[in-house]
């Protein structure tokens, strides 16, 4: 039995996000370079690539390590609040030249992929109310910090270029009340509520009618053309990774894996396949990691091979190679997954 090689792309940011948190921690003295490259995986020089994305994943872990650098758990809503137009991506300029608010709402929800894909963003209105809803793909792509930091500058941002005046009527907060909870009332101005299904941000409709200020309707044109480029590369994207980890599932059920053999499968240079990859964020070896561990766990679970053969399968030399790379993924020993999962079955 095979596992599925349709498994579900690895949400990406946009790495424009990443730089922004770095250029906070620079600005305040706290940049640890090494650590900051550690987690990300990547130099500093390479974050500023506008085409790069990175995993949500890696994206969040440094969000931790802000936290830990400046000792401040509300360092998301403060990073949020400020304004730097110097440094704002495509998508904040297509916003902000939009003939209204209400526009502008639009194209932030449609365009709000190419900032965050582990985010699903929805906008509803009633004849009182406009109603920002972020919903992650999983629960293990909320990120506290960076929910802050995308609320504060929703609305620190609209306030600074659109109308001072604007403010949530309520918001509903996925994550539990923090230390920091009268700092949201403050901000935002509205009633605030903790620990809720989902985050929701409402805000008068009325709202909606606002011209935008100093709105450049070249800019504009010009903006949104880029960003629909962006969106369909970004779709090329998902589909060559998707083509490389249905690759790298074939021929690790056949032969060892080979890098240069799945470039030319893919009409590429080694070279050129490295290098597409990291406009992802991800590596060859990162996507080999990932089918290994998603077929081991398959395999493992569903008992039909001896734990020899799945080695064996996966491309393992030997069975304690592969024990030990289990252990890594899982916490426990192969054997011991296996004998959880014979015990839940009914």
């Amino acid at each position: 039995m095979q596992a599925s090689s349709d498994q579900p792309e690895t949400p990406q940011v946009a790495a424009s996000s990443t730089l922004a948190l770095v250029h906070y921690l620079d600005t305040r003295g706290l940049l640890n370079r090494a650590r900051i490259e550690q987690v990300t995986g990547l130099s500093l020089e390479a974050l500023t690539d506008p085409d790069l994305r990175i995993p949500a994943g890696t994206h969040y872990r440094l969000w931790e390590l802000a936290e830990e650098l400046t000792g401040d758990p509300g360092v998301g809503l403060h990073a949020g609040q400020v304004v730097d137009p110097e440094r704002m991506g495509l998508v904040g300029h297509v916003f902000f030249n939009c003939d209204t608010l209400g526009e502008a709402v639009v194209q932030y929800v449609r365009l709000h992929r190419l900032i965050n894909e582990s985010v699903i963003l929805s906008f509803e209105q009633t004849p009182e109310q406009a109603i920002l809803t972020w919903h992650p793909d999983t629960p293990a792509h909320y990120c506290r910090q960076d929910m802050d930091r995308t609320l504060a500058a929703a609305l620190c941002r609209t306030r600074h270029f659109i109308h001072a005046g604007i403010h949530a009527d309520w918001l509903e907060i996925a994550h539990p009340e923090p230390v920091y909870a009268d700092e949201y009332r403050t901000l935002f101005g509205g009633t605030v509520h903790f620990g809720s299904d989902m985050t929701r941000m409402a805000f008068s409709s009325r709202h909606l009618g606002h011209p935008i200020p100093h709105r450049n309707p070249y800019v504009y044109s010009a903006m949104l053309k880029q960003v629909n480029a962006v969106l369909a590369r970004l779709q090329t994207r998902r589909t060559f990774g998707r083509k490389v980890r249905r690759l790298i599932s074939r021929q690790m059920a056949t032969d060892r894996i080979d890098a240069d053999t799945l470039a030319r499968h893919c009409h590429m240079s080694r070279q050129t396949l490295y290098r597409k990859l990291k406009k992802e964020g991800l590596s060859f070896h990162d996507l080999v990691e990932q089918v290994r561990k998603d077929k081991a766990l398959r395999y493992v679970a569903d008992d039909q091979y001896a734990l020899g053969e799945i080695a064996f399968l996966l491309g393992f030399s030997e069975l304690s190679a592969f024990s030990r790379a289990f252990k890594r993924w899982t916490g426990v020993a192969p054997a011991q997954f296996r004998a959880s999962h014979k015990e839940g079955a009914p």
